[in-house]
């Protein structure tokens, strides 16, 4: 297929080729009809300036993009780093983007890391898949998903899986008789949240616990979704007496708004979070996690990445997750049940199997 050229762009946008050439360059001497007829024609064409002259040319910029859902999220704060540092070490800047879990915000970026162009893309994708991330792959510009996935696309990836972490943290919280365990879940348009609800769901029929769907409270992995999930959750006629969090920046804000109800962690109600970040073990108590290493997703992703760069076809990696236990899931079932009424929580004690039998519904 020939490459679509700017003079075309112009042409449909029914403006000058310079003038289509200054609102590409993002030069601000432009109307915003010109702006906006420009760049519908661009996005009609899939036109991606300097992408072809890159092709062209088969020069390398020694520059990779990092798209990251949510910047603000310290999971791929931290990811961040590890990806830059590790660039680094092969010779690569990196050019980082927060999507902020929008995929109109996501598509920006990716258009933006294109017409940079960088040698290859590291991204976790929000949502089921959008133009942009389908022309990305179609124009074989080397990419690595990192921490999600997108279903039929073919792309490398490092990936974590939650199975084995989330079991283990239901059988934690079911042995310290806790029988109605409440579930702040991600988005179900991501592969991380469909793939953490399921473990979940799972972990819970395996354990014989309460599955009422109104324990079950779907977030968007930000912090204001952690808070709204506990007011839900502890709104509830029967609230659940522990929680599970599916990943840190909505930990982060059901943390925020059980302190401003004075519910104590560890004693008036159990809490357990996916993702453990370094300070969640500074807090008091300390929070219980489920683990999986983010240096090493990094890493990854970035051996990965060049590998395509080189010409490569690599296989995908799934690393392991493990629960990591605190004292913010020390209470059983029965001080929980305490410390909700208001009245004084028995010290929580080490869970033992007869706590099973503590509390049913």
């Amino acid at each position: 297929m020939n490459a679509i050229t700017i003079r075309e762009v112009a042409a449909l946008a029914g403006v000058s080729v310079a003038t289509a050439s200054r609102v590409l360059s993002g030069n601000p001497a432009t109307s915003p009809a010109s702006r906006s007829r420009v760049a519908s024609a661009a996005a009609e064409l899939d036109f991606r300036p300097n992408a072809q002259a890159r092709a062209l040319r088969g020069a390398r910029t020694n520059a990779l993009g990092l798209l990251v859902s949510d910047v603000r999220n310290p999971f791929f704060a931290d990811l961040a780093h590890t990806v830059e540092q590790a660039a680094i070490l092969h010779g690569y800047v990196t050019l980082l983007g927060n999507a902020n879990e929008r995929a109109d915000q996501q598509d920006r970026y990716l258009d933006t890391l294109i017409s940079r162009r960088v040698d290859g893309i590291i991204l976790a994708p929000v949502g089921a898949g959008s133009d942009s991330i389908r022309s990305l792959i179609a124009r074989e510009i080397p990419t690595v998903f990192v921490d999600r996935t997108i279903a039929g696309m073919d792309v490398p990836s490092v990936t974590t899986d939650g199975t084995a972490g989330i079991r283990q943290a239901v059988e934690h919280l079911a042995v310290a008789g806790h029988t109605r365990i409440g579930y702040i879940s991600g988005p179900q348009a991501s592969s991380t949240g469909r793939d953490r609800f399921a473990a979940f769901t799972r972990s819970v029929v395996e354990n014989g616990l309460s599955a009422d769907p109104a324990l079950v409270y779907f977030g968007d992995y930000q912090a204001a979704s952690g808070s709204a999930g506990v007011h839900a959750l502890l709104g509830l006629r029967e609230p659940p007496t522990a929680l599970l969090v599916a990943d840190s920046l909505m930990a982060v804000g059901a943390i925020a708004s059980l302190h401003d109800r004075g519910v104590r962690l560890g004693v008036d109600l159990a809490m357990v979070a996916f993702d453990d970040i370094e300070w969640f073990a500074l807090l008091n108590p300390a929070l219980s996690v489920i683990s999986h290493s983010v240096a090493d997703m990094g890493r990854t992703a970035v051996d990965l990445l060049l590998q395509v760069i080189d010409g490569g076809t690599p296989a995908s990696v799934v690393l392991p997750s493990e629960l990591i236990v605190r004292a913010s899931s020390a209470s059983s079932a029965s001080s929980a049940t305490a410390g909700a009424a208001g009245t004084p929580a028995t010290p929580p004690t080490a869970p033992t199997a007869s706590h099973n039998s503590v509390r049913t519904h």
